[in-house]
């Protein structure tokens, strides 16, 4: 046996050992705060596999009642500001990263590279950190986001097939998000998406930069590689991960 699906296989069993009764721990983010807007993309075919990923049934957003209490309080702070939040991802099952994982594989299955990945060759995906055996997202504290004016604006809603556009171009040239300006779209897979990139200009920094001081004031954290990309910091499962199905 190869050493990644032994890897995989671990991770599984660990997942399998820490499940917990959802409802017990984890929340619906749409009961939490119902003023957070969803759109989760891997429950659709709008991202990078061009097709629902595994172990999304529903496209509910799903978080540990501490993460969806927190994330509560940065739309109350948004929404002075005239703001509010759109969450992407939230709790990812360990079957949707094996999923994504196996994707990778597929070399050939490029249908979804000139939105996200158009500067990135596949084969790179791995060596360069975007899929990974592991995500925070199956601990269920972090979420993927951003901010959208009030009154949200009119999204057209993506339709299977259509004409691609470049993560990476400038805003009004790429997907038609109701979000604010963060340079880039949602799983851009480009140092164009790292947070502190200057190359984005000033607005879409002082967005990124607007963003995550409302979540860190109320206990999150990001990482460089990501400006959607944040971790509850006093997670309640910061060794587990979970593989039951969003449902």
């Amino acid at each position: 046996m190869s050493p990644r699906p032994a890897i995989l296989m671990l991770a599984l069993a660990l997942c399998l050992a820490a499940a917990p009764n959802p409802r017990a721990d984890f929340v619906s983010v749409q009961d939490a705060a119902p003023g957070v807007l969803v759109e989760m993309r891997y429950a659709g075919y709008h991202n990078f596999t061009g097709r629902p990923v595994a172990g999304y049934d529903a496209p509910k957003c799903l978080l540990t009642r501490q993460a969806a209490r927190a994330l509560s309080a940065v739309e109350a702070d948004a929404k002075k500001r005239s703001l509010t939040l759109k969450v992407y991802d939230c709790y990812r099952p360990q079957k949707a990263v094996n999923d994504f994982i196996a994707w990778a594989k597929r070399l050939d299955d490029r249908a979804m590279k000139a939105e996200f990945y158009p500067r990135v060759a596949k084969k790179d995906l791995f060596k360069d950190g975007y899929i990974a055996a592991r995500s925070s997202h199956s601990r269920g504290s972090t979420v993927d986001l951003t901010l959208v004016p009030l009154p949200v604006p009119k999204e057209a809603p993506y339709r299977r097939g259509e004409k691609l556009f470049a993560c990476t171009a400038p805003e009004g040239r790429r997907f038609d998000d109701d979000s604010i300006d963060m340079g880039t779209g949602f799983d851009c897979f480009d140092l164009l998406a790292h947070p502190d990139n200057p190359a984005v200009g000033r607005r879409a920094l002082a967005d990124r930069r607007l963003l995550r001081s409302l979540m860190e004031k109320h206990g999150f954290k990001g990482i460089p590689e990501e400006w959607w990309h944040f971790t509850l910091k006093r997670e309640p499962f910061p060794r587990r991960c979970f593989n039951f199905d969003v449902r």
